[in-house]
């Protein structure tokens, strides 16, 4: 375990771990917030090509997980992370140089209900990315605990009408055509339906499974910008065997930094 000095001389315990087989080292809170399987899962949804078109925007990137397995996976893909949390941010920073990505990641410290501003001082324009990526937060705030941990609380609790805010700043920061998807548990895929209609189309909806024959645990929603096409359903995707490992498709995104097969992506 290490301490990590962020702003405003906030020293937290962090842990290092790796990613993609170890391609990916990334310093993370230890007890706070801890990017995992659904970050690496969202990076895997769209093909090389797809990411290597124009720069990849990770909204809420906590330590930058998603936006560095893109920079990792596409070796010619840009990304930008925006985290409003200073410490968060600051590990993201960190994240980004101790992988040697300086010149393709870059990080923004800024709340997206607020980001007019930061985004005008970074050079940043709205509709001017091709991928908008988002893992938000999972706990409706009014029927959760709050954690112990002030960066577990901010990562892990929103209120209901916040995902309706992440929904508008992806639709607002997507390039005309361009595919905006967001991971969550599957029990807010009605709410997330309801905050993409009118601002994308052609919607696929992806559902995973812990374990064959049970309920979804998450789904990936994701659409394209002003596009009127109808929604659909992907194949389920299975994460492990009976036997508790991950399935061999699964285990190449993981430890390969794969992409999802094609059925199950755009």
């Amino acid at each position: 375990m290490n301490a990590f000095e962020a702003a405003g001389r906030t020293v937290v315990p962090t842990t290092d771990d790796l990613f993609l087989g170890g391609a990916l080292a990334i310093r993370q809170p230890k007890n706070g917030y801890r990017a995992g399987t659904d970050a690496v899962l969202l990076a895997a949804l769209m093909a090389p090509e797809t990411l290597a078109a124009g720069p990849v925007l990770d909204v809420g990137a906590g330590v930058g997980v998603i936006g560095l397995c893109v920079a990792q996976r596409c070796p010619s893909a840009r990304a930008v992370l925006l985290e409003r949390d200073p410490c968060l941010a600051a590990l993201a920073r960190d994240n980004v140089h101790r992988n040697a990505v300086s010149d393709r990641v870059s990080v923004v410290e800024t709340d997206i209900a607020r980001a007019t501003a930061a985004l005008e001082g970074a050079r940043i324009k709205s509709e001017s990315f091709p991928v908008v990526l988002a893992n938000p937060p999972y706990h409706d705030e009014r029927r959760s605990t709050v954690a112990e941990s002030p960066l577990k609380a901010v990562s892990h609790q929103m209120s209901e009408d916040r995902l309706e805010i992440w929904a508008r700043f992806m639709c607002r920061m997507a390039a005309p055509g361009g595919r905006a998807a967001m991971i969550h548990k599957a029990e807010a895929l009605s709410r997330i339906l309801e905050t993409f209609e009118g601002r994308f189309g052609s919607i696929g909806v992806l559902p995973i499974y812990a374990y064959a024959g049970e309920p979804a645990i998450r789904v990936i929603v994701d659409g394209i910008k002003g596009s009127r096409a109808p929604l659909y359903m992907r194949p389920g995707l299975v994460l492990h065997t009976p036997e508790q490992r991950f399935v061999p498709e699964i285990e190449a995104i993981f430890r390969h930094g794969a992409p999802l097969p094609p059925q199950y992506r755009g």
